[in-house]
């Protein structure tokens, strides 16, 4: 029996308790509208996250200054870059850190900042994905990739339950041909023998504030 034969009759043993043709049991599901998860969005988007070794906490929206400035102070950042389009309160109670605004910054002085804070467009339950469009308050793409910390404002209203809902979302920013990111934790790599290394292609260390 050749490996196609074998293939195929395991096919038809997993079937033969289906009656009926396939179409006759079509799949309620539309793209883009909210898949049905087992769980509240909210709680299995901090869930996938924090697998992925990012540090997330909830807050009200009333904290986020003070949440903001606890995590650079934990971190020893004494340096950060600003989107500008970040919303000013964000960074009213920082301590000892100094607020660069970004003018065309070269790759190389974003190399010698050691944070930056950013919003985002939309993240993402399923897998844990924070997506930035590049809209003002997450700034031109280098600034969430060469600072070495990146702390990421996620409001509740943007999580959604899956990557179709969230492509669905960010149509406004595809059809004005902004860049986006798409981050699955703090950037990190594997060598042949598994050995991890972070910080290799973007942040090192990725703090997530989400509000609610």
């Amino acid at each position: 029996m050749s490996s196609r034969d074998v293939v195929l009759a395991r096919v038809r043993e997993a079937l033969s308790d289906v009656s009926g043709a396939a179409d006759e049991a079509p799949v309620e599901w539309a793209y883009g509208a909210p898949t049905a998860l087992d769980e509240p969005v909210l709680d299995r988007f901090v869930e996938r996250v924090e697998d992925y070794r990012a540090v997330v906490e909830r807050c009200g929206a009333d904290e986020v200054p003070a949440r903001v400035a606890a995590a650079l102070a934990h971190y020893g950042a004494t340096s950060l870059v600003r989107p500008p389009g970040l919303d000013d309160a964000w960074l009213t109670q920082l301590d000892g850190v100094e607020v660069i605004e970004d003018s065309a910054l070269t790759p190389l002085q974003l190399n010698e900042i050691d944070a930056v804070v950013t919003a985002c467009a939309v993240g993402v339950a399923e897998t844990g994905t924070i997506v930035l469009d590049h809209a003002d308050d997450q700034g031109r793409r280098a600034l969430s990739l060469v600072p070495d910390i990146h702390v990421c404002v996620v409001a509740a209203d943007q999580v959604v339950s899956d990557v179709p809902e969230a492509i669905t979302r960010l149509g406004d920013a595809a059809t004005s041909h902004r860049p986006m990111t798409f981050i699955s934790g703090p950037s990190a790599t594997s060598d042949i023998e598994l050995s991890r290394v972070e910080g290799v292609h973007g942040p090192r260390t990725l703090h997530v504030i989400v509000t609610e």
